[in-house]
Formats: structure tokens, sequence, C-alpha cells
């Protein structure tokens, strides 16, 4: 078990910066996700670590020993590392049996038989996949085939585990069961762990830290509850969950609220956040968190629902609030027509741009 440092990494492809200046580190034993969407720096990020890429620039170390240095001109070949990594295709050789494929990397470091066949026998019983050793990856679902994957990148004890993507070829209740099964093997193992996906619920559910990506950049790096109740800009607020974005003007501004006027003429109170020279804001809020038919009490204003969508568990409703559109989440059905509805001031952000525009 060790810790991870990426210090200042960058990593250009000709005039492409793909990573610009990403500093992490990750804690011995500790499960952090990168997550953002896709052609963000993610998987290019880990394969860095990995050693299947050549940074340009920084420091990747794994506890004492530096991997990479490119001041230094230092590389550490990825058969050199000790690293255990599993693709989102699983990338099993098809012409082995379960067993043959978790000895080959084994064979590789030259262990003896006897050592092999314990080690073997000890990464299927992590993944509760014993009872398939001698069969071949075609005969097994996609499910089983990822276990296999995961048991071959444990097999000789890997000091770090680096994961891409590697439930996303599952159908989504498979994929539900197997993050909580990964996640518990994981603390078992006490294995530090670094993951890459694009789907949030799979990161917030996953994860001790979350580190979001956007255009090569590092955007926010903090605990899942972090991230998804504290955005530190309008790009995180709007790919963590969902959440309704307001333009307004500030009015009045102190350090425990700030008074925005809406494009509508209404006026409401938010928590204290950044906003242009010209007084411009957004206002961030959650859905889920908008109130209906609250009692009388300040930041309630009068809407008109304008559609609705039934979810299972919740109704999502697009409400007209004067020339925009807000969306509202709630267990309980609204009839159609005029209601009031409340935005919390505490359950706001407040930003210079509207994603994108940062």
């Amino acid at each position: 078990m060790a810790n991870l440092v990426l210090e200042n990494l960058t990593i250009r492809y000709g005039g492409v910066t793909a990573v610009n200046d990403i500093s992490i580190d990750v804690a011995a034993g500790e499960f952090l996700t990168l997550l953002g969407p896709s052609g963000c720096g993610k998987s290019t990020t880990l394969f860095s670590v990995a050693g299947l890429n050549h940074a340009t620039s920084g420091i990747i170390r794994i506890g004492d020993k530096v991997l990479f240095d490119g001041s230094k001109k230092t590389f550490v070949p990825p058969e050199h590392r000790n690293i255990g990594l599993v693709f989102q295709s699983y990338a099993l050789w098809p012409h082995m049996s379960v067993a043959d494929n978790l000895a080959f990397p084994l064979k590789l470091r030259k262990m003896g038989r006897a050592e092999r066949d314990e080690r073997i026998k000890e990464a299927l019983s992590l993944v509760e996949m014993l009872p398939y050793a001698e069969r071949f990856p075609f005969e097994l679902s996609g499910g089983q085939q990822q276990r296999v994957a995961l048991a071959r990148a444990l097999v000789y004890r890997p000091s770090l585990l680096l994961l891409d993507e590697p439930l996303s070829n599952l159908d989504a209740k498979l994929r539900e069961r197997a993050r909580v099964w990964l996640r518990e093997l994981q603390e078992r193992l006490n294995v530090t762990t670094i993951y890459v996906t694009h789907d949030q619920s799979e990161a917030l559910a996953v994860s001790d830290r979350v580190a979001v990506m956007s255009m090569g950049h590092l955007r926010q790096l903090g605990t899942p509850k972090d991230i998804y109740e504290r955005p530190t800009d309008s790009f995180v607020a709007d790919f963590i969950g969902s959440s309704n974005f307001l333009a307004g003007k500030l009015v009045e501004s102190n350090s425990t609220h700030n008074v925005v006027e809406l494009g509508n003429g209404v006026r409401i109170k938010t928590a204290p956040g950044s906003a242009k020279a010209d007084g411009s804001l957004v206002v961030a809020v959650r859905p889920e968190r908008i109130e209906v038919a609250p009692p009388a009490t300040d930041n309630t204003i009068e809407v008109d629902i304008a559609g609705s969508t039934y979810l299972g568990s919740t109704y999502q409703y697009a409400v007209d609030v004067g020339g925009g559109e807000l969306r509202i989440l709630t267990p309980h059905e609204i009839q159609p027509g005029r209601v009031k509805v409340r935005i919390p001031p505490e359950a706001t952000a407040v930003y210079a741009d509207r994603p994108g525009e940062a």
C-alpha cells in the first residue's frame, strides 16, 4: 500500500494540451475517482500513471519511488511500476482459460508453479470466481469477465490499482451491484485505487474523494458530499447532478447573503458568492431543493406548471418563471396551474458565469 503523488502533471500531443498542470496527492488506501466528460483527460492521466503514455512535464511518484520526472528525464517502464490496471474492455486473452489469464503476469515475473497456483486461487476467491478457473472468457458473462480482469490485476499484489471505466459494459442493474461489491473489495484489500468514469452516480457511490476534470483541467477535488453540495464553479454544479441556472443582477451583498433580481423583476435572497463587475451573475439551485407550496416566507414566487414527467419515485416539473424555465423534483404530484414555490437561500450557489461561459 502506497500513496500516489501527481505534481504539476502536463501531457501534450503536438499543439494539444490533454492534461494541464494537474496536482493531486492520493493517500495510501484511498479510493480516488477521476470524473468528467469524454475528452477531459481522465483516462490520459490514468494511462500516464500506468506508464502507457508519456507525460510531457511534471512528476509522478508512488511512495518514495519516482516513476516520471520531466525535468530529470526519468521514466520507469510500465512493467517495473508494480501497478494493476483494468481496462474498459477487460482485455482478457480469449485463447486462455481464466486460470491461465491470471498465470500470465506471474510467469512474466518468473514466479514458481506452486506460488503461482496459490496466488491464482487467492485472487479468484477474492472475486468469487474460483469455480470458473478452467473456463474461457467467451463462456463468461460480462460481469464475470470484469471480475476476472480485476483478479488478474490483483494477482501480483500491486501497490496501486487503476480502473478505467471497468463497469461501463455492464447493464444498469448489474453495474449498481458491481460498484458496491468493488468498493467492499477495495476496502478489504486496502489498496490505493484510481478509478476513471464519466458516470457521476458511480463516482459519488464508490469514492473517498472525486477529482472533477474538464478540458484537461482539474476543476474541483473533494469528497462526494463536497462536490455535490458545494461545487466551486458552474461547470461542476452542472455536471454533478443537475442544477437550474437563473440569470440575475446583484442588488445587495454582504457576508451572509446576496439579494439578486431575476430577469422577471423578482428579488430573491441567495447564499453569498461571486459576481461580475457589472453586477450580473447566475444563481444555481438543485431541482430537488426547491420547495413546493411552502408556508408564507421569503424567497417564495408564483410559477406556472409548464410540463411534467413521471420518474417512478419522483415527479419532474418544468415551470415558467417569467421567461425562464425552472426544473423541480418532488415526490408529490402537482396539479396543473399556478403554484407557489420557494428557493431556500441556503440551497443556492452564486457564480459569475453559466456553464461553458467561464
